[in-house]
């Protein structure tokens, strides 16, 4: 590795893409204390209630996002003039697992195999494949597992090493350094979204909402110590609270109080919603099959967590009669004409 090198996540990108298994090997060796390899399972790390979790979980994704296939469309916009779009499977798909979550390996491998993903490659830190590559074997998932971590795993993904062949988008959470990674490689190869750390925010309406709220909080506090752990108490002012809510965009939000249900619809911002006491994230992260990838940082403002259409693409074709290209051109020409395009306008003269 060269010593100019900086030991930052774009640093190490810039340095696998450029020199392949020989900087993958090193900085494995460097960050991992592992070179990189396929993950070999380790079926005596799970106990049998948890494959039987595993299954039940599985279960649960696979029959929620088989429900979001969206239909394909073909439609006759104009006399002769007829658009179609059709979902695909994309070719290949890059999942990052962190280190022994296997709930998240369930939450991106199935519904990569349910959208139909030819190829699945999973990248994951050494310590802990065994179990992940495990997990793997027991849901019967046919993908290829590495024992590498951290952004040099996310750059073989993006742009492929001698061993390591590149996919068609990148997918899963991490912590700050390989979310930084996928930023670096996301001008290259799409990426879901840079999900971590993460976050909640619990919405109480009152003294009987606290112990749900301490238990909520303290759950969330697990994730590390960067965890985002937010109370809002409505206080009387529930405007006020929606405001915070929106102004923040966690990536969990739970509703408390009995304008829960009433609160529920109006929210805009935020990776999922959990609403009552009887709906903890926990639920939604290990057993109800909703995905738990899910914006951070304020990007639900924009963008929502990981669902089938994330391995799909659109594609658009179009068809056109004579009678269709006859009744288009004067549109064509009108508009190229304005915009100096004249071999446009000529394109459509024949």
């Amino acid at each position: 590795m060269s010593a100019k090198t900086a030991t930052t996540p774009e640093g190490i990108v810039a340095d696998v893409r450029a020199r392949g298994d020989a900087a993958l090997q090193e900085w494995a060796l460097r960050l991992d204390d592992a070179p990189p390899a396929r993950a070999v399972p380790e079926p005596e790390a799970l106990p049998a209630e948890t494959v039987e979790a595993l299954l039940e979980l599985a279960g649960r994704v696979r029959t929620w996002h088989e429900a979001q296939r969206p239909a394909d469309l073909r439609f006759e916009v104009a006399p002769g003039v007829e658009l179609e779009r059709r979902w695909t499977a994309l070719d290949s798909v890059g999942i990052y697992v962190p280190r022994g979550l296997v709930s998240t390996l369930v939450m991106c491998a199935v519904p990569a195999r349910v959208a139909g993903v030819r190829r699945v490659v999973v990248a994951t830190p050494p310590s802990g494949a065994g179990l992940v590559a495990g997990a793997a074997e027991a849901l019967g998932l046919k993908v290829e597992i590495w024992a590498l971590g951290g952004p040099q795993a996310i750059t073989a993904l993006a742009y492929g090493t001698e061993t390591i062949a590149p996919v068609d988008k990148i997918v899963g959470p991490g912590g700050a350094a390989v979310n930084a990674a996928k930023l670096a490689v996301a001008r290259d190869v799409a990426i879901d979204l840079p999900a971590g750390p993460s976050e909640v925010l619990v919405l109480a309406t009152g003294d009987d909402d606290r112990r749900v709220a301490e238990l909520e909080l303290a759950a969330q506090a697990e994730h590390g110590p960067d965890s985002v752990c937010k109370l809002v108490e409505v206080d009387g002012d529930v405007e006020v609270a929606l405001a915070e809510v929106e102004r923040v965009a966690p990536e969990h939000l739970v509703l408390l109080g009995v304008e829960a249900e009433a609160l529920a619809p109006r929210i805009r911002n935020a990776g999922a919603v959990f609403v009552g006491a009887t709906s903890p994230v926990a639920a939604g992260d290990y057993a109800t099959g909703a995905n738990h990838v899910l914006p951070t940082g304020g990007r639900a403002r924009s963008v929502g967590g990981l669902g089938l259409e994330t391995f799909l693409k659109p594609v658009t074709v179009q068809r056109i009669t004579p009678d269709g290209l006859a009744r288009l051109r004067p549109v064509v020409e009108a508009l190229a004409a304005a915009e100096g395009m004249t071999a446009h306008a000529e394109a459509v003269c024949r």
